[in-house]
């Protein structure tokens, strides 16, 4: 029997097959290359066409109407997310009225377009003048601005409450029977033990949720609130310039990009703890 007294030195790892260039590549490559034209061509029309006068004109008003849109989502992130709190419980429970009735509420909201909902909301409730005057409440449904807050509080409920719901029941079981054995009531159980656990795996679908409200904002301006998109399309009938739209999609762009990595930051933040 023979004994090696050398090892095999290390040897590199065979090299990769080469990849097929297959039709799907090749229609890969030219829509990535029409794509950067177009950018490039837009990048070059809007330098060219660039106007002092216009943007010394209308970028004040279009950052007016980022304070709108910033203010219209905050607030209907907020209280949807307040909303949300019972609509998840109510999910979770094992009576059948509750449950029932809360999705009935989710399935409603999440299965119709937003604008309809808005639509509703401002056109519907708004026809019925006398009825809210008598209640004292025609002050709010006569508002464009406050109709839409109210649409997009209850649409985002709906999608908040799921992911309330999902998150809450990715909890371990044993958690919950920790939190038995060792005397804590639902409340505290829910508040101490699960909901912090919970946040922490919702915490990336609420922030797609934010996110997706931001863009979706931009739907309140056919109901006359001068938000960004508002203040866009305004600006765009008085000087038929398309770069109005551009400088519209930058801002949003900014947003939503600032927003990804306070996102990111958050959640590292939170979850420095499971990092290894």
């Amino acid at each position: 029997m023979s004994i090696a007294h050398d090892l095999i030195p290390p040897q590199p790892a065979p090299p990769a097959p080469p990849r097929a260039f297959t039709l799907e590549r090749l229609a890969g490559i030219v829509f990535m290359g029409v794509w950067l034209a177009a950018i490039i061509a837009a990048g070059f029309s809007m330098v060219e066409g660039f106007s002092g006068d216009k943007f010394a004109r209308y970028a004040p008003k279009l950052l007016s109407g980022l304070m709108i849109t910033l203010e219209l989502v905050a607030v209907s992130i907020i209280l949807g997310a307040i909303l949300s709190l019972p609509i998840a419980f109510a999910r979770m429970s094992s009576n059948r009225l509750l449950s029932t009735l809360s999705y009935g509420y989710v399935y409603l909201f999440r299965g119709t377009p937003l604008i309809a909902q808005l639509f509703l909301v401002y056109y519907g409730f708004g026809s019925f003048k006398s009825f809210w005057e008598g209640l004292g409440l025609w002050w709010f449904f006569r508002e464009a601005y406050y109709c839409a807050i109210l649409s997009f509080a209850l649409n985002t409920a709906a999608y908040q409450a799921e992911i309330l719901r999902g998150a809450i029941e990715s909890v371990a079981r044993g958690q919950v029977e920790a939190c038995h054995a060792l005397g804590l009531n639902r409340f505290h159980a829910y508040r101490k033990v699960i909901l912090p656990q919970a946040i922490i795996v919702a915490l990336r679908p609420y922030g797609n949720e934010i996110i997706l409200m931001i863009k979706a904002s931009a739907i309140v301006s056919i109901v006359t609130v001068l938000d960004v998109m508002g203040e866009t399309r305004r600006a765009f009938s008085r000087t038929f310039d398309y770069q109005i739209y551009i400088w519209a999609a930058v801002i949003y762009l900014v947003i939503v990009e600032a927003l990804r990595n306070l996102w990111n930051w958050l959640e590292a933040r939170l979850t420095r703890h499971l990092k290894r």
